[in-house]
């Protein structure tokens, strides 16, 4: 274990950096208790708090402005890859995008502290346009109060952590084991929780030949679009309401035997899904997701509405 810890003290900015930058990235690995325990260690070792902080924060940037300039090149879509990579699916597009659109490129002041936050807010904020100057200075001073956060909790509580890593070191490869074992068991946790929400959301879905034909009757089924703002900018179904969760009770004079069709722009049609979900409970018992949303639907050849 003591093998471990001089490697930490060594190359300690290197690992921080790497962290940071993979988590931001979009990766399920916490960056945050890598802050705290170098920020305990400083004492002990070779870099200062100021080679600390700035190191953590350039990588934050770094991976933060690749984000931005992908929202800003791709728009909607990159945030739907974003949704794909994330082991938090309530944490994607729709979620983000209401909180940034209330309170703005202020909203990054707080990104880095709620989990899935940042990377979706960093390409959004480019998707939807927000000036770069703007999202520099507001990202910079995010990205530094949550760095600087974390390198103070570490300072703050070292004897503790020192004892913490002392037992640690102790217990020589049983440390190292429960290190380990205390990350894989975070890792099972996000995925189980995953696993679960998609276990949830099983039901028949239409397929885009299907939903090609049915709007060809006389009597076509109700289509709607619960993507995000930003994913609608590139068209939508022809014929499709635009609806949010909140705005389901304009389906009041749909007769509850008529066919529903929802369609999002998310991984396992998770948000159709949901919207089918709660509409079967207020009792349409006809209620569909459309299988792999608009993508199929536009790569199988169907026109849009602009």
């Amino acid at each position: 274990m003591s093998h471990l810890f001089d490697l930490i003290r060594e190359y300690g900015l290197l690992f921080v950096f790497g962290n940071v930058l993979i988590e931001q990235m979009g990766a399920p690995v916490p960056a945050y208790p890598t802050l705290v325990l170098t920020g305990a260690m400083l004492t002990t070792s070779q870099y200062s708090t100021t080679t600390l902080f700035v190191t953590a924060v350039a990588a934050a940037m770094i991976a933060d402005f690749g984000w931005y300039w992908a929202g800003r090149k791709f728009g909607g879509r990159v945030m739907a890859s974003l949704c794909r990579i994330s082991l938090s699916p309530d944490s994607c597009v729709r979620q983000t995008e209401g909180f940034y659109t209330r309170w703005g490129a202020p909203s990054l002041l707080v990104a880095k502290f709620i989990p899935g936050f940042a990377s979706v807010a960093s390409a959004l904020a480019g998707a939807i346009g927000t000036r770069s100057g703007r999202f520099l200075f507001f990202d910079t001073l995010g990205a530094a109060l949550w760095v600087g956060s974390a390198i103070f909790l570490g300072s703050l509580f070292s004897s503790a952590i020192d004892d913490l890593l002392t037992i640690l070191e102790n217990l020589g490869k049983w440390g190292i084991a429960l290190v380990a074992l205390a990350f894989v068991v975070y890792l099972a946790k996000k995925w189980y929780q995953r696993q679960s929400f998609l276990r949830e959301l099983r039901m028949a879905r239409i397929s885009v030949e299907e939903l090609g034909q049915l709007l060809k009757t006389e009597k076509p089924p109700t289509v709607i679009d619960v993507r995000s703002n930003v994913a609608r900018q590139g068209g939508r179904i022809p014929g499709a309401l635009v609806m949010s969760d909140d705005d389901l009770d304009l389906l009041v004079n749909t007769d509850a035997d008529s066919e529903v069709i929802i369609y999002c722009a998310c991984p396992n049609e998770a948000s159709a899904a949901r919207v089918a979900k709660k509409l079967m409970q207020r009792g349409y018992r006809r209620v569909r997701p459309l299988s792999g949303g608009i993508d199929a639907w536009l790569a199988a050849g169907y026109a849009i509405d602009e």
